[in-house]
């Protein structure tokens, strides 16, 4: 029997094959390594000419990390820092709201959260440690990721797939302010930022603040194939 089938949003940047350098639609491997070993079959969706006709080959979609929001999009000014896509934003924000209008099972990492937030009606945090005053969400030295215990709100998804805590890696310097329309079901302990969020009503919409595809927990990612393979089911 084939695998649920898993789009991956991608990036476009400016890459070397070889000798030379072309623009290109890249996404780091781990991201379709979590998605295979946990099941599922991943394909990576383009920000070119986007559609949504793209989710109807899909039984679930990821929504991957990257650059920064645009807060135009949540009505802010940008900060010093930020580093926006504008093209990737549009594209993703069609496709999520399409997503979301079809229910169909929905993971959003990193940015990927960020823009879920947007997309309920949220609001960012532009650049944490003018907010905390810590960089130890995104280290400036030393270790490529930051490391911090997630707290976990019992009755949520998130719970019921990670247990009360649980230990994640952290690259952002951006942050959710306010979920929205989402529920926020997860926290840093050491200083209150949402780490989680879900769409309590939808099959499966979850959003996770930490990069879990560079970890060796992979628990997040079956828990969105058997979502996948159950809406793959029933609209069959």
């Amino acid at each position: 029997m084939s695998r649920p089938v898993i789009g991956l949003t991608t990036y476009a940047e400016e890459a070397r094959f070889g000798l030379n350098d072309t623009f290109a639609a890249v996404l780091p491997l781990s991201y379709v390594h979590a998605v295979h070993a946990s099941g599922g079959r991943a394909v990576l969706v383009t920000p070119d000419d986007p559609d949504t006709d793209v989710l109807d080959g899909l039984d679930g979609i990821m929504f991957t990390g990257g650059s920064d929001v645009d807060p135009g999009l949540y009505g802010e000014a940008a900060h010093p820092t930020s580093h926006v896509k504008p093209e990737r934003d549009a594209a993703e924000l069609m496709l999520m709201r399409a997503a979301l209008a079809a229910d169909l099972p929905l993971f959003g990492i990193c940015r990927g959260m960020q823009l879920m937030a947007v997309a309920h009606g949220g609001k960012l945090h532009q650049h944490l440690p003018d907010v905390l005053g810590h960089n130890n969400h995104r280290p400036i030295s030393g270790p490529k990721f930051g490391e911090h215990l997630v707290n976990l709100q019992s009755g949520s998804r998130c719970h019921a797939i990670l247990g009360d805590t649980v230990a994640v890696n952290s690259f952002h310097h951006q942050g959710v302010r306010d979920a929205g329309r989402l529920l926020a079901t997860g926290w840093c302990p050491d200083d209150g930022l949402i780490e989680t969020a879900e769409g309590p009503a939808k099959r499966f919409t979850v959003g996770v603040q930490w990069h879990a595809e560079d970890s060796p927990d992979f628990r997040l990612f079956a828990a969105l194939v058997a979502a996948a393979e159950a809406y793959r089911t029933v609209s069959a």
